[in-house]
């Protein structure tokens, strides 16, 4: 039995996705014999829950990205082999099974909420509010990947005394799910601005909180920055596209009560402060470069971009091939594997910098960065028709994920890749002169569009790959070509995941819901391109 059985600080919960019963008696304590916990130890063990899909982890590489997300935005280079396009189980499962883990996380840290006292709520008013938001986060990534899944009533087995038979959760709708994140997280924004912590609750907060660190303006930036996110996401949508286009706009309008993430300083980010802590990217090596499993080759289409318009984040991204003389190759998605294979054992296919990803123990777990809080500004003022602010915030996005990459460089403990150059300022005006990059030079809203997607798309690369299969499949930005596979059910990449087969078993009755929508074809309601 996977996803069982996990430790949270100092507290021993459960969670429910799919068992067979027999399982429960053998799985599960007697509710009323669990260990006693804190509503502030239950805040940090749901985050603790989510780090290893946000800080770069190797079974989150290797085992989910690599095959899935990776190659299918083309962020990364790969051999062509029968059935690539199908999403393994492994890769699911542990999906599925993480975001579960939290859920139940966060239904115990309810149960120890619902049972404090009023004076013992309204001091830790702070630790309800973001773990909601922190919730939302992880929800709608999961949303993005499967559509329709269980939640509002799911995790609920602790909550139920243990009784699994009232505890098999109902799907819900993907567009509810977003209605109630997108409610929810205005109500959290707005009480946000009135929180005051007394000195003891502070330091309580700054030590139980691994996103944050307790600050709570940055809480507040996130919440709104995730409130852009989600509405950017369901922009194009006939049932949003009217909130969103209001609410972003009073986001953008009100700066005082509605902050977002403006700078690199201000970036939601879970950083790595001792390597010899459990917090660290020590995984991220054998995550994307374990021998014989190659996970950072440089896709054709990334590096002829960033090579056509000079673009300075180049030589801080990637390695030249060890035999390609200095130059930087891609590798071609439409090749045959025999031939792909050959270019890749003879060294000639650029690879992700080793001293910038890999062997960087100290690489952050992003969760929104100011790039892509500038890129949704720019796309929400091209849409209301104020060019002169979508090029700025266009233009800042870029400017801030060069320094974004380059900070990260000299975070690094590794020096195995050397030292590239820093940008110069005369650079970075090249490049966004460039034909490739040029705002002036486009000459059509799709064509700033276009723009605006491009850079999203590098600026996230591996680094938020869930954003950014999300964003390829709602812009169709970049333009993607794929080898077909004829010999495959599946030809091409999906457009989102299927649902465990475990989950297809156990939780029978409550999946014919949605079996119909569940397959590799079937869009998720915001993906109307």
């Amino acid at each position: 039995m996977k996803n069982l059985k996990y430790i949270t600080v100092l507290l021993l919960t459960f969670t429910l996705w799919s068992c067979q019963e027999d399982q429960f008696a053998d799985n599960y304590p007697n509710p009323s014999k669990i260990a006693n916990t804190t509503i502030e130890r239950q805040y940090t063990g749901m985050q603790v829950a989510g780090i290893d899909y946000i800080v770069p982890a190797y079974w989150n590489y290797f085992v989910v990205l690599r095959i899935t997300l990776n190659p299918w935005t083309q962020s990364i280079g790969w051999i062509n082999t029968p059935n690539q396009y199908l999403p393994g189980s492994a890769a699911s499962d542990a999906v599925w099974g993480n975001y579960y883990n939290i859920l139940a996380q966060y239904r115990e840290f309810q149960k120890v909420w619902n049972v404090a006292t009023p004076q013992q709520q309204a001091d830790r008013k702070i630790f309800q509010l973001t773990a909601d938001a922190y919730l939302y986060y992880e929800t709608q990534r999961m949303v993005d990947l499967f559509g329709s899944i269980p939640f509002f009533n799911a995790g609920m087995l602790s909550t139920n005394g243990g009784d699994y038979n009232v505890s098999f959760a109902e799907y819900d709708q993907s567009q509810e799910i977003y209605a109630h994140m997108l409610d929810e997280l205005k109500t959290i924004a707005t009480e946000l601005n009135s929180i005051s912590l007394n000195e003891g609750f502070q330091a309580s907060f700054s030590a139980q909180d691994i996103i944050n660190n307790g600050d709570v303006e940055l809480w507040k930036r996130f919440v709104n920055s995730l409130r852009l996110r989600m509405l950017n996401r369901v922009s194009l949508s006939s049932e949003f596209s009217g909130r969103a286009t209001s609410e972003i706009t009073e986001i953008l309008s009100n700066a005082n009560q509605f902050p977002v993430v403006n700078n690199n300083d201000q970036n939601i980010q879970i950083d790595v402060y001792d390597v010899s802590t459990p917090i660290n990217s020590s995984g991220f090596q054998q995550g994307i470069n374990s021998d014989g499993w190659d996970g950072d080759d440089a896709s054709k289409i990334m590096i002829d971009f960033l090579n056509a318009s000079d673009d300075p984040r180049l030589r801080v991204m990637f390695e030249p091939g060890t035999n390609a003389d200095g130059n930087y190759v891609g590798l071609d998605p439409l090749m045959d594997g025999t031939s792909q294979q050959a270019m890749v054992s003879d060294g000639e296919i650029a690879f992700y910098n080793r001293s910038t990803y890999s062997e960087n123990q100290f690489f952050p777990g992003v969760l929104i960065s100011a790039s892509e809080v500038n890129f949704i500004k720019a796309e929400h003022y091209l849409k209301a028709g104020n060019d002169a602010a979508a090029k700025e915030a266009y233009e800042e996005g870029i400017r801030q994920s060069i320094d974004f990459y380059y900070t990260i460089r000299e975070n690094s403990n590794s020096s195995i890749s050397g030292n590239p150059a820093l940008p110069t300022q005369s650079e970075i005006n090249n490049l966004l002169a460039s034909d490739p990059v040029n705002w002036s030079g486009a000459t059509s809203q799709v064509d700033k569009i276009e723009l605006i997607g491009m850079q999203k798309w590098v600026h996230f690369n591996i680094v938020q790959p869930y954003q950014n299969w999300a964003e390829v499949r709602r812009l169709d930005v970049p333009d993607l070509t794929f080898w077909v596979d004829n010999s495959s059910t599946q030809p091409a990449p999906p457009v989102r995941w299927r649902i465990p087969g475990e989950e297809l078993t156990y939780n029978a009755s409550n999946y014919e819901a949605v079996r119909s929508k569940d397959n590799l074809t079937t869009k998720i309601f915001w993906d109307v391109n």
